[in-house]
């Protein structure tokens, strides 16, 4: 595909970088396929290729129309076109420059800022978001059905932690609304690990992907120096591995190094993190599993849905259902296991209509195989998913700690 960067944007060191991205692209279209909200709307500006089409235009003519930005807030950033892709085109890359430049070319409404900032200033923050869902929660009562399945349940206070005993020690990163809702998840992860010989010291912080994504980028360098002035006491002390059990949040610390890339200094810093980074499963996998073996695996299927960041964006596609196979537990088959559930971080509040949908589509084919209750890998998708069915939904660490 080849471009001509308008003169406005070629001093943007990421306008060249757009232009090594749609280079890459031969619009065969086998994106389309695996895009959840091309199958729903079946508009192709709401697929891959349409909106790498948008993002092309809007970098030759320096302009973008409301229309255009309304395409690009509807991708899911599932990354399932990139597992798809056979030429690699580095797609989620291409739609954060774009989403990017198009706030400054079709500026928002003052509604729809002023929901985004509400956002920001309140879903990372757990001092915030505490006391907000508490009241929600003294109302839902009162509340509508609708507005009833979109509050996260919290399953209350948190285990204690095992106390550190073992010489190695990883950070297990707490979260924002993890931390709130499902902290038993963490203290379920780190009894999984001190049976493994290992220690988890609570890494505090969100990760800074809601500010990546929604695009405030500024924002999101602020938190990732954050986390690592917090963080780098324990790695220079010893911690082997940044541990995550949401993962969704794995690709963004993952992403630290280029994220501070220009940030003289933070930048060694931040790449030593981002190498550290991994998601449970991940880090999971060099052990020997024995020990954490149920004296009595329960008969009943489970049905294992997989995050989208954990299928494509970390490219752990059977990882999870592999482990839990082999300690015993048995999975119902899942269709159209790569779909998004459409919870995708705030997707879920700025697009409920599409979300919804999504999220109905995927709870038929996880309740199919008649399971006794539904496993994921990520907070947003877990709590997702509780709104639409009334199964039990867990974190599949769950299962083990």
């Amino acid at each position: 595909m080849q471009t001509f960067i308008h003169p406005s944007f070629r001093e943007l060191t990421e306008a060249s970088e757009a232009d090594r991205i749609l280079r890459s692209c031969v619009h065969c279209g086998f994106c389309n396929a695996t895009c959840p909200t091309y199958q729903l709307l079946g508009d192709e500006r709401d697929g891959p290729r349409g909106r790498i089409y948008l993002i092309k235009e809007m970098l030759e003519l320096g302009e973008a129309s409301q229309e255009t930005r309304s395409h690009l807030d509807r991708c899911l950033q599932c990354r399932s076109c990139e597992t798809t892709c056979p030429s690699g085109v580095e797609y989620h890359r291409l739609l954060e420059i774009g989403r990017s430049l198009v706030e400054q070319k079709a500026p928002r409404s003052l509604t729809d800022k002023t929901l985004r900032r509400g956002l920001l200033l309140t879903v990372p923050e757990p001092a915030r978001l505490k006391p907000l869902l508490t009241l929600a929660n003294l109302a839902r009562p009162v509340l509508p059905s609708s507005l009833k399945k979109k509050m996260p349940r919290s399953t209350g206070p948190a285990a204690d932690w095992p106390q550190p005993a073992h010489e190695r020690r990883v950070l297990l990163l707490e979260g924002c609304v993890q931390s709130v809702t499902h902290a038993g998840i963490n203290a379920a992860a780190a009894r999984v690990l001190d049976r493994l010989g290992v220690s988890a010291l609570p890494a505090p912080g969100c990760c800074g992907a809601l500010a990546q994504h929604l695009p405030a980028r500024e924002r999101a360098r602020e938190t990732v120096r954050r986390n690592i002035d917090a963080w780098w006491p324990l790695i220079e002390a010893g911690a082997e591995a940044v541990v995550l059990t949401a993962s969704g949040c794995t690709p963004t610390v993952t992403d630290y190094g280029r994220l501070l890339a220009n940030d003289p200094e933070y930048a060694e810093r931040a790449q030593r993190i981002a190498n550290l980074a991994t998601d449970i499963s991940g880090y999971l996998e060099g052990f020997d599993l024995e020990p954490l073996k149920p004296a009595s695996p329960p008969t009943e299927p489970i049905a294992f849905h997989a995050p989208c960041s954990l299928q494509h964006a970390l490219r752990g596609q059977g990882r999870v259902e592999s482990m839990l196979t082999r300690l015993g537990f048995s999975l119902a088959p899942v269709a159209d296991a790569h779909l998004c559930c459409g919870s995708a971080g705030s997707y879920s509040l700025l697009q409920p209509e599409i979300s919804a949908q999504l999220a109905q589509r995927k709870i038929r084919n996880l309740e199919a195989g008649e399971p006794r209750l539904i496993a994921t890998a990520n907070i947003g998708c877990l709590a997702q998913l509780q709104g639409v069915t009334d199964l039990r939904v867990v974190h599949w660490i769950e299962l083990l700690g």
